[in-house]
């Protein structure tokens, strides 16, 4: 039976019985395992007291207490207090029992932190996202009238990058363009003095051989090795001392290390002289001629050669030496040649600088002496004929020092630099000439096709508006878009007697034409295509092709016809243009200057690239470039332009043809005397049959001379 509750029996109770307090009960059977754990772990840290007895220790024992079996009693009853005896009983046992074996600290479970609602629901999409993007992506079915979805094709304006600036090239000292061609004249005349007194020389040392060649006997040559080869020696000697400026040039190129044509040949003259000297005292040497015709011919072409550059100097340095500051310079941009104003700072730095031909003898050359000597030891030493060495090596020599090597540039650069010089314009050599030719393009400015008193009016009508205020508006529009159309309104506005109005937010459009605000006025001047496109009506029966309209705030205003006359010199320059496979960049300004106005105006079948708006205006407008002066034009007009770019042009392409060929005749002169050499045939090689050799492969090289000076 249930036990009565009565409240003063509790305040009434012994102290004894009270000696659990509820913090003490909530600590014993609330605490949770983790906390427990971490009581027994701290416990397990604390040192044991020095009174625990030795041996091992009971474990602990607790006292079960008996439940009542009635489940009434269970639910009405509270749980009896502990007396203090039997509280005191399990510390005591506690304090000497041996502490229970834990887990270690590091392998406890991570105590929960508290997640909030927004965090829980995020971590559930991002798991969801994660499972959705590892799962393979099923193409979804289209139905019968199902749509495809909508993508995003716009795309956002990214603003253009800035140009990289220029790469100035480097200038060194320059010498002054008028000292410069004073110096080129006096080397050309130094040169060109002797040239004809060597030449006959060589033509009276090839008669004898020609002579019994074609059968004649010759008194005292004929059947004389001493005389012929003591002659062939003086005459040797004579052709040295008047060519001595081929072996100083050599041995000055040589100390800058190039290799060059002239010091070829000198090395040939000398192996030949030595040569002669050997048959003069040796008497096992092979019984054959001398190579000094041939050598005798290496100098005098190399003279011929040295004093066609030094003519071809004087005639670059004295027109570019015409005025310090020429009207236009020719640069060289991405798009091709740019006439423009500048300086002609740099234009010497340019002209001196090495060409292709230079550059590839230093290359090649070495190897062909180096071959020569190589041959003529595997031809001589190798077949057991030592005294032979220098025979061989001179025929080998001589054979590697092509005639037309030295002509290959200096010949075409000669001629054009006069021609370019009565054209009133000037080349800055075969490195200018390459970066202005190479690109095959030129820009061309609607001033460049249509020069001052080409471009007329025709005729002027105006609708509702004083004639006035529409020539001062349309002068306005075109002073501010500097347009070929500029020179004629000025000339009108002075006629007129009117001035020019400020113009504010001038654009220019693609469509052909300009617009601006005058006087809080929109102002619009163009084609008449354009002011259809701007909505402007326009009265029927107007058939001007290349009139020029104006509009005020979207009414039309007055007409200017306009006249393009072609001029016969610009029509020249077209037709150079396209013998030479040059393409004309139109970049014009004018509204009217279209490719389909320049065919019907001159005629001319020539394909022109046409920009858009942007880069017209771009191209049109190069006047700060930093690059070096390519050529300097001391004249108006498309003609001196368009002839200094295919001149260029037609230079670069004749020095590498020729020297190509030179080179190639080089490689068979050196390899076809090589095998001849080794075998002993001289007979097949006489030094007459070698030299027109050589001279055959000098036919190319004339032949793209005169293919470079005619265009």
């Amino acid at each position: 039976m249930a036990k009565e509750f009565d409240p003063l029996e509790d305040l009434t109770a012994d102290p004894e019985d009270e000696a659990f307090s509820l913090e003490e009960i909530l600590a014993e059977y609330g605490i949770s395992r983790e906390q427990r754990l971490l009581a027994e772990l701290n416990q397990a840290e604390t040192p044991l007291p020095a009174s625990v007895p030795d041996g091992p220790v009971q474990p602990e024992t607790v006292p079960q207490r008996e439940l009542p079996s009635d489940p009434e009693t269970c639910e009405s009853e509270t749980p009896p207090p502990l007396s203090s005896e039997e509280t005191a009983a399990p510390e005591a046992e506690e304090s000497v029992s041996e502490p229970e074996e834990v887990l270690p600290q590091e392998e406890l479970p991570a105590p929960p932190r508290p997640v909030s609602v927004e965090q829980a629901v995020g971590m559930t999409v991002d798991g969801v996202m994660k499972e959705q993007e590892a799962q393979p992506e099923k193409k979804p079915r289209r139905g019968l009238f199902s749509r495809k979805k909508f993508e995003e094709t716009e795309q956002l304006y990214q603003p253009p990058a800035p140009e990289p600036e220029p790469v100035e090239e480097p200038i060194g000292e320059e010498e002054p363009l008028e000292e410069a061609a004073a110096a080129a004249r006096a080397a050309w005349r130094r040169q060109k003095k002797p040239l004809p007194i060597a030449a006959a020389l060589l033509v009276l040392l090839a008669i004898p051989p020609a002579a019994e060649y074609a059968g004649y006997a010759v008194p005292i040559w004929t059947g004389s090795p001493m005389v012929q080869t003591g002659v062939s020696i003086i005459f040797l000697i004579l052709e040295c001392i008047l060519c001595r400026s081929v072996f100083t040039r050599g041995v000055r190129l040589l100390r800058h290390r190039q290799f060059s044509a002239g010091f070829l040949a000198s090395a040939a003259a000398l192996v030949a002289g030595a040569d002669g000297v050997v048959r003069l005292l040796s008497t096992t040497r092979s019984d054959t001629a001398t190579y000094a015709l041939t050598a005798c011919a290496a100098l005098v072409f190399a003279l011929w050669g040295d004093a066609s550059t030094q003519q071809g100097r004087y005639d670059l340095y004295r027109a570019a030496s015409m005025d310090n500051s020429p009207p236009y310079l020719v640069t060289d941009l991405e798009r091709g040649a740019c006439k423009q104003t500048g300086k002609i700072l740099g234009f010497y730095t340019a002209a001196e600088r090495d060409s292709a031909a230079v550059q590839w003898q230093t290359a090649l050359l070495p190897v062909f002496f180096v071959a020569s000597m190589i041959f003529a030891g595997l031809g001589s030493l190798g077949r057991d004929r030592g005294t032979d060495f220098m025979l061989n090596w001179s025929a080998i020599l001589c054979a590697a020092s092509s005639l037309a090597l030295p002509l290959a540039e200096a010949l075409p650069s000669s001629r054009l630099a006069l021609r370019l010089h009565k054209a009133g314009c000037a080349l800055a050599g075969y490195a200018g000439a390459e970066r202005i030719g190479c690109k095959r393009c030129m820009i061309v400015t609607d001033a460049d096709l249509f020069p001052p008193g080409t471009i007329t009016f025709n005729g002027i009508k105006t609708f509702g508006e004083e004639m006035g205020r529409a020539v001062s508006y349309a002068a306005t529009l075109a002073r501010a878009s500097d347009c070929g159309l500029r020179r004629l309104f000025d000339n009108l506005l002075v006629s007129e007697g009117v001035h020019a109005e400020p113009v504010t937010d001038f654009s220019f459009y693609e469509e052909g034409g300009f617009s601006g605000n005058i006087r809080g006025e929109t102002v619009i001047l163009g084609t008449a295509s354009f002011m259809r496109k701007m909505e402007v009506q326009m009265p029927s029966g107007l058939n001007l092709r290349t009139g020029i309209f104006l509009a005020v705030d979207r009414q039309l205003t007055a007409v200017f016809a306009v006249k393009y006359k072609p001029s016969e010199n610009v029509e020249w320059a077209l037709r150079i243009m396209r013998r030479s496979h040059i393409t004309p960049v139109l970049a014009s300004r004018d509204p009217n200057v279209t490719p389909a106005l320049i065919k019907r105006k001159f005629g001319v079948k020539i394909k022109m690239e046409y920009p858009d708006l942007s880069n017209r205006l771009a191209l049109s407008e190069q006047e700060g470039w930093k690059g070096l002066p390519r050529a300097l034009l001391f004249r108006e007009g498309l003609l001196p332009y368009a002839e200094t770019v295919a001149g260029a042009r037609r230079l670069c392409r004749a020095v590498r043809r020729g020297t190509a060929i030179a080179l190639l005749g080089s490689t068979a002169g050196i390899l076809l005397t090589f095998y001849l050499t080794f075998l002993g045939s001289y007979s097949l090689m006489p030094p007459l049959l070698l030299m027109v050799f050589l001279l055959l492969w000098t036919l190319p090289i004339f032949l793209l001379n005169d293919w470079a000076g005619r265009y």
